[in-house]
């Protein structure tokens, strides 16, 4: 059987690094709590919603709707930092980028800032915002239908034969709901206004240059403000990185998952053939090699003959029925899961369940209900208003063929169609080319065998900064390096960083 404590943990982990947008709310200072900050801002108490440490303290960031017209319509972006409690020794602010497009900085903060302020030990005000339509910041509104909101809707999984007909209908139909009902605030959701709005935190603050910790789609916002701002930074973090290729950018990044995956694979198989795993229930096969199998024939079941499946209902109530669990939505489970070893026994477990006639696969609320209409624009808002995408729907079909050939463990979803093929206007700015022109205080550090930002697009990203960069290679598996694998090696360079300044003299692993 599997455990509370197993469920939780994939829940959590489809939450962090699927569900991008999660709505939150309260993300500034309340009110009643307000006392006078520096440089025009004013830092509170923070809203019960962030979950906030103790001394996290919670503001109101306002900027242009459009920085076209500078003096025109202002947004509030949620804004928080845990100040040094060392004044002694404090060197500056650390900003906490978060990935996404579409996560929260104001809840990474609250998340990691415990352990951010232990290893930096007070050189830094540790501060964080939620950029413009996610969490406590300004939101957007697509006024998609709930049928459209499903994380198997918003990611483009074709059918059990390959086929993308119900894909690009779909497509169209949410690029035309975000063209009617968008207005200029979907619009205005892209990295550079995230890099501007981080430039007019930092004047805010009052701070002459930043520091960061940038995770996942962060370093690229991250890699964009140095290229756009480089003697504004200092000491610059890009943990996880993908592809800043101007060209594609997110479609490029959507398509390395399927790469991502494969690298990935051979973790989980050695975890789930492991003789450890048979007191549990949780062993799938006597053999690693034969793991593959075991969830590919699952999958292809599935396709035919959906399982039956709950999902949990309210705190103190029982579970209900949920949607059928089909091949498609076992693989984003098992994609999703590669991200953390800790999530690998609530997977094994949903596949058990599954392979059981009887059984009663019990699936996270992500994979059996509809996102917000502001988590759902955000998702694809930033990714569709930053780069243009080909609309050519054979060029989809064909891509897709291949790329469910290559690499069945994502059937091909990576390669496929999305809204933004059908969006109006295309792309609003040109992306930014990253150089390696500025100052060399740049520090990667990245996984070998990483699901979501394959090691071989960070070596694209590490090649764009040339000598403004070093690599640290991680030999790990999962998604996010620092502070997140228990890795000391990789721990270790990034903290003697950030804290002393001190790079490798060159690109180093970590094994």
């Amino acid at each position: 059987m599997t455990t509370n404590r197993g469920r939780k943990t994939l829940l959590l982990a489809l939450s962090a690094a699927a569900v991008a947008g999660a709505a939150l709310t309260g993300g500034g200072a309340t009110a009643a709590a307000a006392t006078a900050g520096a440089a025009g801002l004013t830092w509170g108490d923070c809203a019960p919603a962030v979950r906030p440490l103790p001394g996290q303290q919670c503001a109101t960031l306002s900027v242009p709707l459009d920085y076209a017209d500078p003096h025109g319509e202002q947004i509030g972006l949620a804004v928080s930092r845990l100040p040094s409690t060392r004044p002694e020794a404090r060197r500056g602010t650390l900003m906490v980028i978060p990935g996404g497009p579409g996560s929260s900085g104001v809840q990474r903060l609250a998340q990691k800032g415990a352990a951010l302020a232990k290893e930096t030990a007070g050189a830094y005000d540790l501060v964080a915002f939620d950029p413009r339509g996610i969490g406590g910041s300004a939101k957007a509104s697509c006024g998609l239908d709930e049928a459209d909101r499903w994380m198997m809707t918003l990611r483009s999984w074709p059918d059990a034969d390959g086929g993308i007909g119900e894909n690009v209908a779909r497509s169209k139909r949410v690029a035309e709901a975000c063209a009617r009902n968008g207005g200029a605030m979907l619009r205005g959701l892209t990295t550079a206004n995230q890099v501007r709005d981080l430039e007019r935190l930092r004047q805010a603050l009052g701070e002459r240059r930043l520091s960061a910790w940038s995770v996942s789609y962060g370093t690229y916002v991250a890699a964009a403000y140095a290229e756009k701002y480089p003697h504004r930074t200092d000491r610059w973090v890009l943990d996880s990185s993908n592809d800043p290729d101007p060209r594609r950018v997110a479609r490029g990044w959507l398509e390395g998952m399927a790469r991502g995956a494969e690298d990935r694979m051979p973790d989980f198989a050695a975890w789930a053939a492991h003789p450890d795993r048979a007191d549990a229930g949780l062993r799938l096969a006597e053999r690693p090699e034969d793991v593959r199998g075991v969830l590919m024939d699952l999958a292809a079941r599935l396709d035919r003959e959906p399982h039956a499946s709950v999902v949990p209902g309210a705190p103190g109530e029982p579970v209900k029925a949920g949607p059928p669990l089909t091949g498609s939505m076992l693989l984003q489970a098992f994609h999703l899961a590669l991200y953390s070893d800790g999530y690998f026994p609530a997977f094994a477990q949903l596949v058990t369940e599954a392979l059981d006639p009887e059984g009663r696969p019990v699936l996270p609320r992500e994979l059996a209900g509809a996102l917000p209409d502001d988590a759902a624009a955000i998702t694809v808002g930033v990714i569709c208003n930053d780069v243009n995408w080909p609309g050519s729907v054979p060029a989809y079909e064909r891509a897709v063929a291949k790329d469910r050939a290559r690499y069945p463990l994502t059937a091909g979803m990576p390669a496929n169609i999305t809204p933004c093929s059908f969006w109006k206007g295309g792309a609003v700015e040109k992306p930014v080319r990253i150089t390696d022109r500025g100052p060399s205080n740049i520090l990667m550090i990245q996984n070998l065998r990483d699901p979501s930002t394959p090691y071989a697009n960070g070596l694209r990203m590490r090649a764009a900064l040339g000598e403004r960069a070093r690599l640290v290679s991680v030999d790990h598996g999962g998604h996010g390096v620092y502070l997140g694998n228990g890795n000391a090696c990789g721990d270790a360079a990034v903290t003697r960083y950030l804290t002393e300044g001190v790079r490798p003299s060159g690109d180093v692993l970590c094994r």
